[in-house]
């Protein structure tokens, strides 16, 4: 029996059908697993490390001062790259951030004067806060976003907790300053390399043409885009805060201003989330790992130099590699897990990350590499759990918003560990009159009491949520995606079926 030929333009068709999608998943895998530990490292400011050689004539604290508007340019980005993100999806985005980075850490090398300075390390905030929401959007958009988000949030809590590490290690030995401003560059071309890939796959595939067809649908409501927004209110208070506490303020009052910055973010994240308790919870889960996870690392990094005792940096790659593959690893089975436990699961990872805080307390200092492995996995895999199953309670329009309010709360974090850090630095100065291991120390009993404050802090974060949600449980008016909720028809009389009343969303 002759078979009759299969047309070749239509097998084209159908395997491009086929392995377009896929190919773009995979694309946008890698492209998450190499521009977001790239957006993250840039917020350390490592200049102190290399100060020695600095140019005759540089003053090492503007320079610090330079050297570290990068946080608050990404915070300030962040919240407004959400805003375009959702209006001309993330593949535009991903390459122009990406492109930001690259042209920043070309210039790096040329750098010669505090005030290019800046402006490259703004250049580089902006490229990160572009690549962070990007990215998320990006793995949301995809088919398989069930795996591609645990990805992105194991590589988010995985990157949290070593950024201070990654931006250290390309320093180690080095005979240049200007090797701050471009610590990968070679890892930057190659994440722009994806991000092009990703945006004509995107295109070809036509998914940019259909994207355009349903923009009514997709396109962020003028509520959403206005929550957005203002998100970036506390970011710009934070970002000055930042700045003025440069001019030598009280630790006290940098704790102070810290502390009400935070209380300012979780209220925001009270009363402007959307999508009912589960948007308010991943607003509340964003601020608690933002402020807790790389703050801490960072200390705990310094701590661990082999200066002051520890392993040093070489000691300190087996921990973070060990917790960057429990991360992803926690992320992935969390996504897997009935959605009905996914606020169980938020919790647990919010408590996960406060018993890594108090095992920083138990564990650090520690001579050794090996034992870091505890706290270290407990703070990532704790946080990427925490970020996936609340990102399952609610939605992409809520977890920009959460993730607009996790950066200001990364600087405030910063904020308050170094106003601790002040304080028992210049205590155990007085007390010890400059003795070497008392300075020590008082390193250690910063990095102590503030691991003590953060895991008070998210405690609060998970009793405040639970509040919430107890009261939008004992609520008629709301359910859980905040949607109106309809009763169930109860039978007439006759036998038949009544008719229903409809509640009013909550507002």
């Amino acid at each position: 029996m002759a078979v009759p030929p299969v047309p070749q333009a239509r097998t084209a068709v159908a395997i491009r059908a086929v392995r377009a999608p896929l190919l773009l998943d995979v694309v946008v895998g890698l492209l998450t697993a190499v521009a977001l530990p790239l957006a993250i490292v840039a917020i350390p400011n490592t200049i102190s490390v290399v100060a020695a050689l600095l140019p005759p004539g540089v003053s090492q604290v503007e320079m610090m001062r330079a050297h570290g508007l990068a946080l608050p340019a990404m915070l300030l980005t962040v919240p407004l790259a959400a805003v375009a993100v959702r209006r001309f999806r993330a593949a535009p985005i991903l390459v122009a951030g990406l492109t930001l980075l690259a042209l920043a850490d070309a210039a790096g090398g040329y750098a010669g004067s505090t005030a290019l300075v800046a402006v490259l390390r703004v250049l580089h905030g902006v490229g990160a806060g572009m690549l962070v929401p990007a990215t998320l959007v990006a793995v949301s958009e995809r088919p398989s976003r069930d795996v591609l988000l645990p990805v992105w949030a194991g590589m988010l809590g995985a990157a949290l907790l070593s950024a201070q590490a990654l931006a250290l290690w390309p320093l180690d030995n080095v005979d240049s300053w200007r090797v701050t401003l471009q610590p990968y560059p070679l890892l930057t071309g190659i994440a722009l390399a994806l991000a092009a890939a990703y945006l004509v796959l995107w295109l070809l595939s036509g998914e940019g043409e259909s994207t355009r067809a349903v923009a009514s649908v997709r396109r962020p409501s003028s509520a959403e885009r206005g929550r957005l927004t203002l998100a970036a209110v506390p970011s710009a208070g934070i970002a000055v805060l930042a700045v003025g506490t440069t001019f030598d303020w009280p630790p006290t009052l940098v704790v102070v201003a810290a502390a009400v910055a935070v209380v300012g973010m979780l209220a925001l994240g009270a009363v402007g989330t959307f999508e009912g308790p589960g948007g308010r919870m991943l607003a509340f889960t964003y601020v608690a790992v933002g402020l807790v996870v790389l703050p801490t690392a960072a200390q705990a990094t310094y701590v661990e130099l082999g200066g002051l005792g520890g392993p040093g940096l070489r000691g300190l790659w087996l921990p973070f590699v060990i917790a960057a593959v429990a991360a992803l690893g926690a992320a992935v089975v969390a996504g897997l897990v009935p959605e009905a436990l996914a606020a169980r699961l938020t919790n647990g990872g919010l408590v996960a990350v406060v018993v890594g805080l108090a095992a920083i307390r138990v564990v650090v200092p520690e001579p050794d590499g090996p034992p870091l492995v505890v706290p270290f996995v407990l703070l990532a895999a704790g946080s990427a759990v925490a970020l996936v199953s609340a990102f399952r309670l609610a939605g992409v329009g809520s977890a920009l918003l959460g993730l607009s309010l996790c950066f200001p709360a990364v600087l405030a974090g910063f904020l308050l560990g170094t106003g601790i850090q002040v304080d028992r630095l210049q205590e155990a100065t007085r007390t010890a009159a400059g003795d070497r291991q008392a300075l020590v120390d008082g390193f250690i009993d910063a990095l102590h009491a503030w691991a003590l404050v953060g895991g008070f802090v998210v405690v609060g974060v998970i009793v405040l949520g639970a509040l919430f949600a107890r009261r939008a449980g004992s609520s008629p008016r709301t359910a859980s995606a905040g949607a109106p909720v309809v009763p169930a028809p109860t039978p007439s009389p006759e036998g038949e079926t009544g008719a229903t009343t409809e509640q009013r969303p909550e507002h």
